[in-house]
This record gives C-alpha cells, structure tokens and sequence, in this order.
C-alpha cells in the first residue's frame, strides 16, 4: 500500500470516525446540568467548546466524537436513545464544528484535547463522569482516564481505534479501499482537493464524500444506510473545512506512534467496548483494550461495523444500559 493511500485513508478514517477552568459551583442535581442547552465552555487559553445538553436522568454522560476532524454531529442524532435516561452532554472538540478553530495549530495536540475535555467536565461541576465515545474518540477518552482516573465513573468504546498504532493504519487502510471500487475511490480523492479549495462548497462537498465513504463503514450499507440519524455535514461551514484539512492530520499527527497499554493497568474504571464483526477496524487489535484495561468488557456486534448503535440497535442499547445501571 502505497504512502499516500494510507494517509487517504487515515483522513478518511479521521471524517468518520484539558487545567482549564474557573471553578464553577459544582452541579448537585441533574437539574442543574441540564440548563442551558447550548453554550460555549471558555478554556484558560481563550479558546471556546461549543456544547449541547441533552436528555434526561439520574446521571451526566460526556459523549466523545470521533475524527479527530468530524464534530459533535457525526453522534448526536444516533445517540439518541441515551437522552431517554441520560443527560448527555455532546461537545465539539477544537478544532471542529463549532468550536474555536485556531490559527496557532500548535494548541491542537493530544495533551489539549485532554485539558479541553476536563474543561468540559469542570464546565458542568461534575466530580464523576461516565464517557461515552465512538471511533477515535476512545483514544482521548482513555488517554482522559490514565490522566484523571479519579473521576471516570464507567466509560463506553464504540468502534474504537486500538490502544496502540502498530500496524492500524495499513490494516485499515488496506481494508476501507478494498470495500470501494476504481471509481469510488477516486471520487473521494477528487471530493478530498475540494475542502482544500477555500471557494469550495464545504457543505455540498461534505455531503458528496458522505455519500460514497459511508458505506464501506457499514456491514449492511443498503439496509443500513437509511437507519443514520446524525447528520455528519450539518455544523458549521468552515468548521467542517477545518476539521477535515487541519484538526485531523495535526491532532492525530501529536499522538505518534501511540500505546496506551501500558498506562491502562491504572484506570480502574468498568468499561465496555462495543465492536462490529464487519468493522475495517480489526477486531483483534480492538481485544487489546479488553487485555490492557482491568475492567474491561468486549461486545461482539455481528452484521454491523462501524455504527453498532445504528446497524444492530437491538443488540447494543440494552446491553449499553444494563453496562450503566451496573454499579461500579
């Protein structure tokens, strides 16, 4: 595989798939949090996370995006089910959506992403917190844990990269052309030069890549395309633009050749990982969460890939919701 299709595919991977604050008086009921529904968290570096709180429930759930590059809307509309009994609290991540995107690039790296999102926990005076993230997300998630183990309540890996690179990258990336013909892959190539166009659409171009690269992230694509509520073009122009040229090549760039294995045996925090049979994202790798963390459970979705919650829906929301009626 050559170079370039590899770093394709890990941009095409990053679309789909923090000391920080004033101290505000800490939430001591559910109430508290779920007013207002959308905001700004402020950082102590002058950056603003766009958030929105949803739902309704005994506990606050912090939902983690994927990309890194994609936003708060690539999850929002099919996590869903979570605000029945849940708040949920989604945020974009700088960088994306609507979110600070800023000029100094250097502040977009792994160690801020972890700032930002205590940031965000601060934001709402939440001592404990559950995390619930999907693709990349579980990489900031858990990098979040080995940081601040004293307030991950339980956390949830959907679809998650693995705890160490290795050969992630090729492997997938070998896996995701495969599922895409001549002119399929191509297309992408040709929509992936319009974000770089600044007089470009971003919107429509968003929408054209959608399109074709949804699919091979799904087991069932006819069947289950229709079922995808969130809206993965529906944020802010230029923080798509961003996300997708800048966020995801810098943020993923500052991890390196990452492995969280090691540190993992000190988050005790129960967590589950839900992972499709047919996902590009190779399922042994993904067991390794299961080996490294000390409390961790492996889901196994058949016929669904990279969005279970989507594709097996009656597989994975029960399961999800007895994992967090469970005590720690």
């Amino acid at each position: 595989m050559t170079r370039s299709a590899v770093q394709v595919t890990a941009r095409a991977f990053g679309a789909v798939a923090m000391l920080v604050l004033a101290a505000c008086a800490p939430a001591t009921s559910l109430e508290r949090v779920a007013a207002p529904r959308e905001g700004f968290v402020p950082t102590v570096d002058g950056a603003r996370l766009y958030y929105r709180v949803v739902g309704a429930g005994r506990d606050t759930l912090i939902a983690i995006h994927g990309g890194p590059g994609v936003d708060l809307e690539s999850i929002a509309g099919d996590l869903q089910p979570l605000t029945a009994r849940h708040v949920v609290v989604f945020y974009d991540q700088r960088g994306t959506g609507r979110s600070t995107l800023p000029t100094d690039t250097t502040t977009l790296n792994a160690a801020q992403q972890v700032l930002d999102l205590d940031a965000v926990r601060r934001h709402f005076g939440l001592a404990k917190v559950t995390l619930v993230a999907h693709s990349y997300g579980p990489l900031l998630a858990a990098t979040y844990a080995i940081a601040h183990p004293d307030v991950v309540r339980r956390m949830v890996f959907f679809g998650p990269v693995p705890p160490r690179r290795g050969d992630f990258w090729t492997r997938f990336g070998y896996s995701m052309l495969t599922r895409l013909d001549t002119a399929q892959r191509a297309a992408l190539s040709s929509i992936n030069t319009r974000f770089s166009d600044p007089s470009a659409d971003a919107r429509a171009a968003c929408r054209d890549y959608w399109a074709i690269a949804m699919r091979p992230r799904l087991a069932e694509p006819d069947r289950t395309l229709p079922l995808i509520r969130s809206d993965l073009c529906a944020s802010d122009a230029a923080g798509i633009r961003y996300g997708l040229t800048t966020t995801n090549r810098v943020v993923m760039a500052s991890y390196g050749d990452w492995d969280l294995r090691p540190a993992l045996a000190t988050v005790t925090a129960p967590t589950l990982i839900v992972h499709g049979e047919e996902e590009s994202i190779p399922m042994e790798l993904v067991q390794e969460w299961t080996t490294a963390l000390p409390h961790a459970t492996l889901l196994r979705v058949p016929r669904a890939a990279h969005f279970t919650y989507a594709e097996r829906p009656e597989i994975v929301w029960p399961a999800v919701e007895r994992f967090l009626a469970s005590n720690p």
